[in-house]
């Protein structure tokens, strides 16, 4: 962040306040609305060190205030034990010394900065334990003193993610200062000026009707929010004496020692488990519902990192299910605080509800640019207004009240409000389909998503995966091929790692874990056993190791062979399951303790490459290739044994992971969704572009795109594969076909004509090479990213890396997954939905309960009806403002305005029920290839505005001045107060055009339903209709008398004036339709063809006329060294320089 210092100048505080005196308080109003204005006019600029008051200035450009806070520190409480600097940590957060120590800090967003003398600047407090290392970690397993503690409360502050709930009181303050509602009241004031006591009453009413149920909303909201962010509760803690002591959650310090109860708990911080395993459900942060085993951190030197570490990490507001101790003798779990408040993943979760990142939607942006727009058309209005009402004599309040009117009636406040009916009607639609929305706004967004990601496991297959073989391998080869590990020697090695190698655990009972393991054990016939009270009973039948788990074999393996492999098996060590590892394994003992075994389950490639090179069977790769082209998810085992001296508990995992022997393969079958393919295929028709970004192998994932439509049956997959920099060798980068295509035809006949029409293919890249390619060839990764539909073997961070990357390109990326692995991507990505039971996940804007991907199309569907309404409401607003701006300029010219009714009438029956309704309806059922426009500001938009508009103002002046033609008028020479003929035809004329107007601009096909379909819009355009028409026919004496109305007796002249609203109505409605077939676009031919502003259409217009890319079975050397962050995206030559691409 940007961050500026000031500091208070007395001289200017006093006179600002004087202005805000003189001012009547409009100076604070401003202020109000800009704080920076009234720190540039009450402060003057001072370094970081000496400020009172900063500016910050975050990564989108918005400006912010805060105050400087200062606190006295207490003799001593600066100290940390464990730090091997104590002048190093004082150095660190004091600023100053005069007599006392202060600590100097500002909160934002929730998270403390403080200030670092050292470093000259305000950092987050977390830096001062980012340093830790797992050892750290350990170290602080024997807890802190109370002195120790109540230091770093200090400098930490409390543990609480507080919400604020504010009173109604202050909500109505901040609510009335709205821009729109100061708007609303500075109106009110001028309509009663003006004598419009009746429309200023009724707009009173309705706008704190409006002020009362926003501030209803605002407040359950923040009570709702406040309620799930807010845990506190009592938790035991050890100190250094080594007592244990009960204290308030909010009272926890990164490095207090935290003791688990057996029966778990809901954690309160962000802590890492030291010793013992828990049974952690992540759903509130993940969507995950699968509960998730927690295993001790490791005993290393590495620097610690809640992201790296997640499976050694309780993070806060998740649920404990069960804890078992880990010491000696069954000794509580241990587990040390490690972030606290809004540094823990809940608090930035909560912050990041609290203050999402801006909506760059181009929409948005343009709304706010009309109304400027809007504003200058009130300012022309104004001089006309005032040059006419001058000319007429009138006296000089009226021509301030009439010029400043015309503002009130061109600008229209309830513009916004108006705006935001179709996200909700569409918000209320996806939720009775089970999907649920935390953000609407992002709704209208879903509509312009121009390529999906997906997830493979989970979402587009089966979570669950059946068992579809096992092969044993070794130095001689692979044996035959078994249909399940039941069926293999009950002796053997593979059998005992296919039993041991997971980290399933028992509740009440019950097996829980990954359905993979769970299914891999349920097919060995092996029982889980986990240790009750102390475990002793399981400690001494295993030499006096600490049992974490016992698997034993059904009985006829042990009847069958006597053996020391066949019987049962102590897991006394886990080292869980990493998707940036692609691996777990699992220390064993024997009964008694005689042997120790260590089994490694993980991708094949990953396991092969920690096993003796001549332990893998030279047939290794093809079988794995073979198998996963049939679609199987591929898992590899092996082993090695471990000397019985070993200290079992503290080995390292590289000490494991290492010199391991090959056991075999298994073969698990996840089949697609049925409902996938149909997703896939409903989103290729309507041109939208999919991906699959999975951790699994790329073979397996390419023969799922197949199966699901993302490739199709004729089109080719082109292999991306790179090697990474060595000290010897240079990065290389190649284009492989498959081999399949390869065998069928020359690969120089299959390259030439890629890029013919009639002819398409797909790269397939891998997570390494995907690494290698950002790192050593960022000049092709732009290409490579336009024409990949499969990522393999992608770690969390490179799915979340993926997403950034498609963003630079000017995709619209939606990424749809089902949590866990998944949560960076979804929060990255410009539309995030996860597959979740949960009806609102933290991880994404969206959230389906249907656990299939067929929510994506009704999303899209619905989006794209939200936004196609949004712009008919919008473009409703804008018309309703200028047919009343038309009709009170007419009537100021001759004299005559509009009355206090028949304002009434327009605003309330014409317009706001014909607003409320116009958003209902539905979505086309099928999803139309061409997206709709998000630009307001476009020609098409503002060229259908500005044709109305001169056809309205025609028709009211037609209207005008046929009534003065008829050979009955007569001029009058009236007051305000009475009724006109001019009035009274304006009012006829504008009345209908407020009703066809509604009826010119509802869009239908192809996004939305047909307006037929709208049942109740429908009605009401009848029958609002109808009431014009009687109206014009015949009002009645109490209706004229009520709308100030000249009493027409010419039945010829007031069937002129419905033809001639049928008539406005036809032109209207025809104008519109050449308008929608793109009549308009032949005036961009005067200005000649632009290249788009969308990279990706440059580059892929590009490419298409690039028959030699890409470049099959050629090595391409790495241009430079060094990673991505220090080389530019440039786009190499091929044929052509491609166009300069604008931002």
């Amino acid at each position: 962040m940007d961050v500026k210092g000031y500091k208070f100048v007395r001289w200017r505080v006093w006179l600002t306040r004087l202005a805000a005196v003189l001012s009547l308080g409009l100076i604070l109003l401003l202020f109000h609305w800009r704080p920076r204005l009234a720190i540039l006019a009450r402060c003057c600029s001072c370094s970081l060190a000496s400020a009172e008051i900063l500016t910050l200035k975050d990564s989108y450009g918005r400006q912010h205030v805060v105050e400087v806070l200062q606190e006295v520190a207490e003799e001593g409480s600066l100290e940390l034990v464990g730090e091997p600097e104590d002048n190093e940590w004082r150095d660190t957060v004091t600023l100053y010394k005069e007599e006392k120590t202060v600590l100097r800090y500002y909160v934002f967003e929730g998270q403390r900065y403080m200030w670092l003398d050292r470093k000259g600047a305000f950092c987050l407090v977390s830096v001062l334990s980012e340093d830790w290392t797992c050892l750290d970690l350990h170290g602080y397993q024997n807890g802190l003193s109370l002195q120790e503690q109540k230091s770093r409360r200090r400098t930490y502050g409390a543990n609480i993610i507080d919400v604020p709930v504010k009173s109604y009181v202050k909500l109505l303050f901040e609510e009335v200062l709205n821009p729109f509602y100061v708007f609303q009241v500075f109106s009110i004031i001028l309509w009663m000026i003006d004598e419009y006591y009746i429309y200023a009453v009724c707009i009173f009413v309705i706008s704190m009707l409006s002020i009362c149920i926003s501030l209803y909303e605002i407040h359950k909201q923040s009570v709702t929010l406040h309620n799930m962010a807010q845990v506190i509760t009592t938790v035991t803690i050890r100190r250094d004496s080594g007592l244990e002591e009960s204290v308030s959650s909010v009272n926890l310090v990164p490095g207090d020692c935290l003791v688990i109860p057996p029966e778990g708990m809901l954690m309160p911080c962000d802590a890492v488990l030291l010793t013992g395993e828990c049974l952690v459900n992540e759903s509130m942060l993940t969507g995950e519902s699968i509960p998730v085993l927690k295993t001790p951190l490791p005993h290393t030197e590495k620097a610690y990192s809640s992201e790296s570490e997640r499976r050694h990490t309780l993070f806060c507001g998740t649920t404990l299910i069960q804890a078992r101790g880990g010491g000696p003798r069954g000794s509580s779990t241990i587990a040390v605080v490690v972030n606290t408040g809004f540094f823990t993943a809940k608090g930035r979760l909560v912050s990041s509800i609290l203050h999402p990142r801006p909506m760059n939607f181009r929409f948005y942006r343009d709304s706010a640019k009309f109304l400027l727009v809007l504003g200058f058309v009130a300012l022309v209005g104004s001089i006309y207004s005032f040059v006419i009402l001058f000319r007429n004599n009138e006296t000089v309040k009226s021509l301030i009240i009439r010029g400043l009117d015309i503002v009130t009636i061109v600008v229209p406040p309830a513009l916004p409000a108006a705006m935001t009916t179709a996200t909700i009607y569409a918000q209320h639609r996806l939720k009775s389909h089970g999907v649920f929305c935390i953000s609407p706004p992002c709704i209208n967004v879903c509509a312009k998503v121009s390529v999906f990601c997906f997830d493979k496991t989970g979402t587009l297959t089966e979570e669950g995966l059946d068992v579809w073989g096992v092969m044993e391998g070794g130095p001689a080869g692979f044996s035959e091929l078994v249909s399940g590990p039941s069926l293999l020697p009950p002796g053997g090695h593979l059998l005992s790692g296919l039993a041991c190698c997971h980290t399933v655990t028992l509740l009440n009972g019950q097996p829980l874990g990954d359905p993979l393991d769970l299914r891999m054990v349920e097919s060995t016939s092996w029982t889980l056993q986990e240790p009750e009270d102390d475990g002793e009973v399981l400690n001494a039948e295993f030499g006096g190791h600490r049992v974490l788990a016992v698997m034993r074999p059904p009985a006829q393996q042990l009847q069958a062979e006597e053996t020391a492999t066949s019987e049962a098996l102590a897991i006394v060590q886990r080292f869980p399951f990493s998707s940036a590892l692609q691996r777990m394994s699992v220390v064993t003992v024997t009964q008694g303790g005689r042997s120790a075994l260590a089994f490694i389950k993980g991708s094949p490639e990953k396991v092969a490459s920690l096993c003796r090179a001549e332990s893998v069977p030279s047939q290794f790769s093809s079988y794995l290739n073979s198998f996963s082209k049939e679609g199987l998810r591929v898992l590899a085992l092996a082993f090695k044994p471990l000397d019985r001296d070993t200290d079992l508990t503290t080995i390292q995992r590289k000490e494991v992971e290492k010199d391991m022997e090959f056991l075999g393969l298994l073969m698990m079958k996840n089949l697609v969704k049925p409902e996938s393919a149909q997703a896939i295929n409903i989103l290729n028709l309507a041109s939208l572009r999919t991906i699959m970004v999975t951790g699994d192998n790329i073979l397996t994932a390419v023969n799922v795109a197949k199966s699901c439509g993302m490739v199709g049956s004729d089109e080719r997959v082109i292999f991306v594969n790179t090697t990474p920099y060595t000290a010897h060798d240079t990065p290389t980068l190649m284009f492989n076909l498959e081999e399949d295509a390869v065998s069928n035809q020359n690969s120089a006949v299959v390259s030439l004509g890629l890029y013919q029409e009639d002819s398409r293919y797909h790269l397939a890249i891998s997570g390494d090479s995907f690494a290698s390619l950002c790192n050593y060839f960022p000049e092709y990764l732009p290409k490579v990213l336009l024409r990949t539909t499969v990522f393999a073997r992608m770690t969390p961070d490179q799915k979340t890396q993926l997403v950034k990357e498609l963003q630079k390109l000017n995709y619209c990326v939606g990424m749809c997954g089902d949590g866990a692995n998944d949560c960076g991507a979804l929060k990255a990505a410009d539309v995030g939905v996860s597959l979740s039971e949960a009806e609102a996940s933290v991880a994404s804007p969206f959230t389906s309960k249907t656990n299939n991907i067929s929510c994506v199309p009704l999303l899209i569907r619905e989006a794209r009806c939200s936004l196609v309404t949004s712009f008919s409401l919008f473009a409703y607003m804008a018309m309703y403002s200028l047919i009343q701006f038309c009709s009170v300029l007419i009537l100021y010219t001759v004299k005559m305005v509009l009355f206090d009714e028949q304002f009434l009438f327009i605003d309330i029956v014409l317009v706001t029920f014909v607003a409320l309704v116009m958003g209902r309806g539905g979505p086309s059922a099928v999803l139309h290839p061409v997206r709709p426009p998000a630009s307001l500001l476009s020609l098409p938009v503002m060229g259908s505005i500005f044709i109305h508009l001169s056809l309205v103002l025609l028709g009211q002046l037609a209207a005008i001045l046929i009534a003065r033609s008829e050979d009955w008028y007569v001029p009058q020479n009236l007051t305000n107060t009475e009724p006109s003929i001019e009035n009274t035809t304006v009012f006829y004329s504008s009345g209908f055009q407020y009703i066809f107007i509604a009826v010119v601009v509802t869009k239908g096909y192809p996004h939305k339903k047909p307006l037929y379909h709208n049942v109740l819009y429908l009605c009401l355009l009848l029958v609002l209709t109808a009431i014009m028409i009687w109206l014009v026919v015949y009002p009645g004496y109490f209706t004229a008398e009520f709308f100030t109305l000249y009493n027409i007796t010419n039945i010829e002249f007031k069937m002129l004036l419905l033809g001639l609203a049928a008539l406005n109505f036809i032109i209207c409605f025809f104008a519109e339709v050449l308008i929608e077939m793109g009549v308009l676009n032949c005036l961009h031919l005067l200005r000649g063809t632009r290249p788009s502003k969308k990279q990706y259409k440059c580059l892929n217009k590009l490419l298409s006329n690039s028959p030699s890319w890409p470049p099959l079975n050629e090595l391409l050397p790495c241009m430079s060294y060094g990673p991505l962050s220090q080389l530019a995206v440039v786009y190499p030559p091929l044929d052509t320089q491609p166009p300069k691409l604008m931002q």
